[in-house]
């Protein structure tokens, strides 16, 4: 107590006895004498540290290159004779000199990386290291034989280009790679490989926007090489940690900085790294910081300097702050001081959940062995899913998913056959493939009359590219259920006549086979819709259906030529020159084939024509589909109703058609409305994917979210536009301090001087009084590691709908600010406490290293 000893403590003949024989051996050990113990444990994991580090400070390789967990007590007590341990050194520092350069193993060599990945002697990873003579298929005459190979960091693939000098265009990370797919498993290779054996190739499919690679190997055992060493190296990717993929960030830094290959840094290849990693260091300041890590003296930093300085670079001062203020003196954290930390940030606090951590993320096994935690596991433990800003256990399906189907947002997608603008973009099945692995669970087919009597799917009155409804119909098959369970929609805009509609039911029937609803699930007409339980593993389509009363069973008279609710102006087309473009409807088109009737089932779309008509005469099985004016007409005149209509009815919402970009318009507003079906352009990317991808990353990605309890009673009095409190409603006041970020990517990597002066940017989206924007002052020239500390705070009054966006920009004083990464979630998803967020780019995909570190306060007004 009072800084003395504890009474727990050892006594001083042990550990004690042998620091001061030390110190009297050395008195520059004198720091090294150790502090106020907590426990025995503490204590003895110190005298086994001090140990190791007193020899090390007396001679670097006094421990004969062994590290302090390697080193027995027994070792520590024979210590006191040094002449051993000096001579082994001395032998081994002979040795190390003698081996030529390229045998001394190196930081930027990639056998560390393989080592790591377990992937030392894997045969098929062999083969990739080596290298393949592949072709890439892009058209029917643009098939181009390239050398692509694995690169030594195991995370890199390299290929050939005509381009010698466009490095950066040729290099892709494994990280970047969502699947690889054999055989003629993509529309390029279904169109073009014909003159390959299916055998023989295989496709690389990427995160984000960016296209499919189709390639074909010389013989089919070196394509399953390829698919085989890609998905393990995938594999591996996906386990990696936060650290590890540092690690591999930095391997990749260093070995694009080391000009000459020398394995060794100068001053002048260090200050060309601080500027890839996004630093403008004072020059003074990194001389000084390179001369503390030049042990040699020789002005160039070598493998273990190279490591010093690396380590330096990243100290992340802020959580040893945190670190220090819940250890005490002794640096070093016990499981009930853990636990400690653990109830502040309204975590599981018991003593078992605090171990359990401490044996999941501590890197020393000696102190994981005394139940201890030093700073490398406490900041490998907030770098973790654990410490990240969304809460896990919403990742999974955590919420009731057995209520009617109009009680859920539910992800849907618009056009979703192009893969750029609806004037003169490509429509492609992959399109419908990236749809549905995002989690969509609402897809259009929009169906014109084709040749050869087969309908396909185009962009009508424009100048995009067409596909046939059947290899849509083959695609959605096979992969509507990969990545969620839930039902499947279709929605059918259709365009066709009779015969090709008849076609159209056909496909559907054969191709999708039991996965199509085609009778009710109970028999008969439902007083309310089934469940996504109950719908599990099916397809249901939304289309037009035939009245049971119609006298003539082959026709109908029932239908529109656009959407079911279509405002004159939206018809009208933007372009003189589009005008002249004839799309293929059939006259025939507005009337309604037994067949294809046949297959609607529970998405029978119906015209709208009031809110009060609709409620009275409107079956829970009819919907209707609204124009995003239409929507937003609705909600600022008749809010209450139109939530009303969404607790017993689905409406789908769409974009305006006039739209020439394929922009989106703002979700929240028809999320506010219990809209369900809120469908808009993923080929766009941009702040309004943002928050579509933010409402549905929770709940296990399944495309579908419920809504809170206000939105799905029927008799709700709750109002979007002027929401009271007493409705069910919980305001909350929710404060955020942003500490740090930490490796931003650099947004002109081909200009080394080119550093972000980075902001962040907090948003809240929800009911109209909600929404608000708040911001940190930028940080000059720092995208490495800039530091902030500054408090922002919100008031939200239903917290229930609201979306939290965090955006990093740069920011210029001359022109717009350019975006650097964001990452958005429901603020019910949030966590308390110290967090991470793990930053990703404008198309979704992942920034990694890149994160934003804040402290969240969220409390119940």
């Amino acid at each position: 107590e009072g800084g003395g000893r504890r009474r727990d403590s050892p006594a001083p003949g042990g550990p004690f006895a042998f620091m001061q024989r030390l110190v009297a051996w050395d008195p520059a050990c004198l720091p090294l004498q150790p502090p106020a113990f907590k426990s025995m444990e503490v204590a003895n994991f110190y005298y086994e540290a001090d140990c190791l580090a007193a020899l090390s400070k007396l001679h670097p390789r006094a421990a004969g290159g062994r590290s302090m967990t390697e080193l027995s007590v027994g070792d520590h007590e024979r210590a006191i004779d040094f002449s051993p341990y000096l001579d082994l050194a001395s032998q081994q520092q002979q040795q190390q000199q003698a081996r030529p350069l390229a045998a001394q193993p190196s930081r930027l060599s990639g056998q560390r990386a393989f080592k790591k990945l377990g992937l030392t002697d894997d045969e098929d990873i062999k083969v990739l290291l080596k290298g393949s003579l592949l072709w890439k298929i892009k058209g029917r005459h643009q098939q181009k034989q390239r050398l692509h190979r694995l690169q030594d960091d195991g995370m890199t693939i390299w290929f050939e280009t005509r381009f010698k000098r466009a490095h950066s265009k040729h290099v892709f990370s494994i990280l970047h790679i969502e699947s690889v797919r054999e055989g003629y498993q993509s529309e390029g290779l279904r169109k073009y490989g014909g003159s390959f054996p299916e055998a023989q190739c295989f496709t690389i499919v990427f995160r984000g926007k960016r296209k499919n690679l189709d390639l074909a190997a010389q013989t089919a055992e070196e394509a399953q090489r390829w698919v085989r060493g890609l998905t393990k190296l995938m594999a591996r990717a996906e386990a990696m940690s936060q650290r590890e993929k540092l690690e591999h960030w930095i391997h990749d830094i260093l070995q694009r900085a080391d000009k000459n290959k020398d394995n060794k840094m100068s001053f002048k290849e260090i200050k060309n790294m601080l500027r890839m990693i996004n630093i403008d260091m004072n020059d003074m300041y990194a001389y000084k910081l390179f001369k503390e890590c030049d042990k040699s003296n020789n002005d160039r930093l070598e493998e273990h300097e190279i490591e010093e300085f690396c380590t330096r670079l990243m100290a992340r001062p802020e959580l040893e702050d945190i670190f220090h203020r819940y250890s005490g003196e002794d640096c070093v954290l016990s499981a009930e001081e853990l636990r400690e930390f653990l109830y502040d940030q309204g975590e599981e606090a018991s003593l078992q959940r605090a171990r359990e951590i401490i044996q999941m993320y501590e890197l020393n096994e000696r102190a994981r062995q005394h139940d201890l935690m030093m700073l490398d596991g406490f900041t490998m433990y907030l770098l973790s899913s654990a410490g990240s800003i969304l809460n896990q256990a919403h990742t999974g399906i955590y919420q009731d998913m057995t209520q009617p189907l109009c009680h859920y947002f539910i992800s849907s997608s618009h056009n979703t056959y192009l893969t750029d603008n609806q004037i003169g973009g490509a429509s492609s099945t992959e399109a419908y493939i990236r749809a549905l692995m995002k989690g969509c669970r609402c897809v259009e087919l929009d169906c014109w009359e084709g040749s050869n009597g087969e309908p396909i799917i185009y962009h009508g009155h424009t100048l995009t590219s067409k596909i046939l409804f059947r290899d849509a119909i083959e695609s959605i098959r096979d992969y509507a259920f990969k990545h969620s369970p839930y039902p499947l929609i279709l929605s059918l805009e259709n365009h066709c006549g009779l015969e090709q509609q008849s076609t159209m039911a056909h496909h559907m029937k054969t191709i999708l086979g039991d996965m199509l609803l085609t009778q009710p699930l109970d028999g008969d007409t439902p007083k309310q819709l089934p469940s996504p339980e109950q719908l599990k593993w099916k397809i249901l389509v939304k289309g037009k259906k035939l009245l049971e009363d119609k006298s003539d069973p082959e026709r109908g008279s029932f239908t529109s030529s656009h959407e079911e609710e279509t405002e004159e102006d939206e018809d009208e087309r933007s372009a003189n020159s589009l005008q002249e473009i004839k799309p293929l409807q059939a006259k025939d088109a507005t009337q309604i084939s037994r067949e294809l009737s046949d297959v609607v089932v529970y998405c029978r779309t119906v015209p709208f024509r009031s809110l009060a008509r609709a409620l009275q005469h409107q079956q829970p099985t009819e919907m209707s589909s609204f124009s995003e004016r239409k929507a937003r007409k609705l909600i600022k005149e008749s809010g209450n109703l139109f939530v009303r209509y969404n607790t017993r009815h689905l409406s789908r919402i769409y974009p305006l058609g006039l739209k020439m970009n394929s922009a989106n318009y703002d979700p929240q507003e028809m999320w506010n409305a219990g809209c369900q079906l809120v469908a808009l352009n993923f080929q766009t990317p941009g702040a309004e994917m943002d928050l579509n991808d933010g409402r549905f990353l929770v709940n296990g990605s399944c495309g579908y979210v419920l809504k809170p309890p206000w939105l799905r009673h029927g008799q709700t009095t709750f109002d979007p536009e002027s929401p009271r409190r007493g409705t069910g409603q919980r305001p909350v006041a929710l404060t955020i301090k942003v500490i740090t970020a930490q490796q931003l990517p650099k947004l002109n990597k081909e200009k080394n001087s080119s550093i972000v002066d980075p902001f962040v940017r907090i948003e809240i989206h929800g009911v109209p009084v909600d929404c608000c924007k708040k911001q940190t002052e930028y940080r000059l020239n720092n995208g490495f590691n800039p530091c902030w500390n500054e408090t922002l705070m919100f008031q939200v009054r239903v917290p229930e709908l609201a979306l939290v966006r965090f955006v990093v920009e740069d920011y210029d004083t001359t022109s717009s600010n350019d975006f650097v990464g964001q990452f958005t979630l429901p603020l019910p998803s949030i966590k308390e406490g110290y967090r991470h967020i793990h930053l990703l780019s404008k198309d979704g995909t992942s920034l990694s290293p890149a994160t934003l570190f804040v402290h969240v306060k969220c409390k119940k007004m």
